[in-house]
């Protein structure tokens, strides 16, 4: 078989890496290699880079990693790049995109809590609740480098003006490097259609506010539609095209904020999967496990965490929850150490125990949340056409994501929501879910606890908790020139590899002068571990680079254990990918607060705990979280709790 175009395109003066022959036969051993090319010209333009992230996207969502719903693109993608099986993120929206702007842990530039804490870590270096003057910024490196840079979408990293107070509220895109930059810079939006007031806030264009919905703005009178995934499509290839004249490279990231909370979608995505989920929860996630085999993305033998325990009521708070007196249980102490306190259960229904009002309700929600993921594949297949198009695409890495795992939290905060979804599932009510209201503020729809579980699957939890479910994310990566798929990846990757491969893809090298010491009154050197890059003293990109993985190597690009923390939940995966310690609150964790243990290369889904047999390694594996906390400055909470 002829060498793909990839050897015509990819050239060692651009990134100092070989060329491989695992990129020129699909299937074969990803330890062959093959020459460059002699014959192949040389290449004068670096490769671009489109970087899309969708926003609490499931493991199992997409038809190329198990799932029901059609995104042909995204398939069609895989057939020319590979699945990555076994990449980690954080466990929510801002601590994923400040580990990805970075490169390196979020507890140390400033998203150690999504937002600003409301406990004893506030105003704690670390805790500002934006990205701190102590990051580094990918786009601010390749910008520096020769890139464009461009972003549109979710930002959730900062808010103020150049000029403003960024001490509160910390930096708009602009301000870490992107060229232009559309952006939302909430967490999320409170309608998908926009409908902004005259004078919000919740939108900059290239570090000015916009108010799209308003007379003149997109989604207002006189101005351009405005669906949100629809409208960053058209706006980031707006601005690729504003300087293709140039011949510069470009970094695009899709921010998309499909399929966040409210459910929204416009025809025909809106009624396309009408009466595809009547079955409910169990059949959709036993389809979809069983997909997962046939495609490979699991083994035959896996065992699959059987989702959650049935609920039906609320199990009680201790009785010192929320006093004065309470010991709360945390990663650091349990009942061994004379602690006892921890929160209400939820309710948490299986299909079998809705009411038929309850069913048609559930279905609706999913029929909605699929049409948005299909929504959400159909611009990606814009964008990656508008490639092909302007002759980019066979220069261009493309990499797709999930920036967290699906979003289980339900509008009734725990408790049975059968009165709400009983409402909402009779007219008029419900012929308007998922539509657009013409208010700023939709209804909030969200598929709650056990569709979230079923876009995880295999996986145990959802988004905030500690579990595979929350933290292993699809990702899908095709390298400039690729034209044939190549074998899954099932080694142990992190978002921070990402920044590091989008540096070493530009031929970028991360700064590493030694920043000087900066001792405070307390004796700590607070310029301890950063570097020195534009007169800033930041802390250095962490991840590694992907591009040996991706080119061939079989050894692991991580030397280390991984760690995490956020919400007081926490867990730690050994260097070569094979323990899992982990801790979540009671009454998700265990009642007595202990740490779990799972062997992941037998019980990725997390079915049997086995720290009682393997203590020594669990204690060992806790001590080592406990020096990732400290080299990171994370603080445990006294009182683990969720995002909301």
């Amino acid at each position: 078989m002829p060498a793909p175009r990839l050897l015509h395109v990819i050239q060692r003066s651009l990134i100092g890496l070989s060329v491989t022959s695992a990129l020129v036969l699909a299937g074969c051993s990803e330890s062959a290699r093959a020459p460059l090319s002699e014959a192949a010209p040389a290449i004068k333009k670096k490769p671009n880079i489109l970087y899309i992230m969708a926003d609490d996207l499931g493991y199992s969502d997409l038809g190329a990693f198990g799932g029901e719903i059609e995104t042909p693109n995204l398939d069609a993608l895989v057939k020319q790049g590979r699945l990555l099986t076994n990449h980690h993120t954080g466990t929510v929206c801002a601590i994923t995109r400040a580990m990805l702007v970075s490169g390196t842990d979020h507890h140390l530039v400033g998203e150690g809590h999504m937002g600003a804490p409301n406990d004893e870590r506030r105003g704690l270096p670390g805790y500002e609740g934006f990205l701190n003057d102590s990051s580094l910024s990918f786009a601010q490196l390749l910008r520096d480098n020769g890139y464009h840079t461009y972003m549109a979408g979710k930002w959730h990293l900062g808010s103020a003006l150049a000029g403003g107070a960024v001490t509160t509220a910390g930096k708009t895109p602009d301000q870490w490097g992107f060229e232009r930059s559309y952006a939302l810079l909430a967490g999320a939006a409170a309608n998908h259609y926009a409908h902004e007031r005259e004078g919000s806030t919740n939108y900059t264009e290239d570090g000015k506010f916009v108010q799209p919905g308003q007379p003149g703005q997109p989604g207002g009178a006189g101005g351009e539609p405005f669906y949100s995934t629809d409208f960053y499509t058209r706006r980031l290839i707006s601005y690729i095209d504003s300087n293709k004249a140039d011949g510069k490279p470009f970094f695009a990231y899709a921010a998309y904020t499909s399929p966040h909370w409210p459910l929204q979608v416009s025809e025909p995505w809106l009624s396309k999967y009408k009466g595809k989920y009547d079955a409910g929860y169990e059949a959709v996630r036993d389809a979809r496990i069983a997909r997962q085999k046939q495609l490979g993305i699991i083994p035959a033998d896996f065992t699959p965490y059987p989702g959650a325990p049935e609920t039906t009521s609320r199990s009680p708070a201790t009785a010192g929850f929320n006093t004065a007196s309470a010991k709360y249980i945390n990663a650091n102490n349990g009942m061994a150490q004379g602690y006892a306190d921890y929160g209400p259960g939820k309710v948490n229904k299986k299909w079998a125990s809705l009411t038929a009002l309850e069913k048609k309700a559930q279905a609706r929600y999913m029929e909605i949340y699929a049409g948005m993921v299909d929504n959400l594949d159909h611009n990606i297949g814009l964008l990656i056409q508008h490639l092909k198009d302007i002759g980019e695409y066979d220069n261009t890495y493309i990499m797709f994501q999930s920036d967290n795992g699906a979003e289980g939290w339900p509008i009734d905060s725990g408790a049975d929501p059968r009165l709400t979804d009983e409402a909402n599932a009779i007219e008029p009510v419900y012929a308007t879910l998922g539509t657009d209201n013409g208010a700023q503020a939709a209804r909030r729809l969200q598929y709650g606890l056990r569709w979230a579980e079923v876009s995880a699957t295999p996986f145990r939890l959802t988004k905030g908790y500690a579990g595979e479910g929350s933290v292993a994310t699809p990702l899908i990566v095709r390298l400039p020139g690729q034209t044939s798929r190549l074998p899954n990846l099932s080694a142990l990757t992190h978002i921070t590899d990402n920044t590091a491969t989008f540096l070493a893809l530009a031929g970028v090298t991360p700064p590493t002068q030694a920043a000087p010491a900066a001792v405070d009154a307390g004796g700590v050197d607070r310029n301890r571990g950063k570097v020195v890059y534009n007169g800033r003293n930041v802390y250095p990109v962490t991840g590694k680079s992907l591009l040996p993985l991706l080119e061939g190597s079989t050894a692991s690009v991580r030397t280390e254990p991984l760690g995490h923390e956020s919400y007081g939940r926490a867990y730690l995966i050994s260097a070569d990918g094979k323990w899992k310690a982990l801790w979540n609150e009671p009454p998700t964790g265990p009642l007595d607060g202990r740490w779990q243990l799972y062997d992941l290369t037998r019980d990725r889904g997390e079915t049997t705990d086995v720290a009682a047999q393997n203590q020594a390694l669990t204690n060992t594996m806790v001590g080592e979280w406990q020096q990732f906390m400290q080299r990171v400055g994370g603080v445990e909470p006294l009182k683990p709790q969720g995002y909301y």
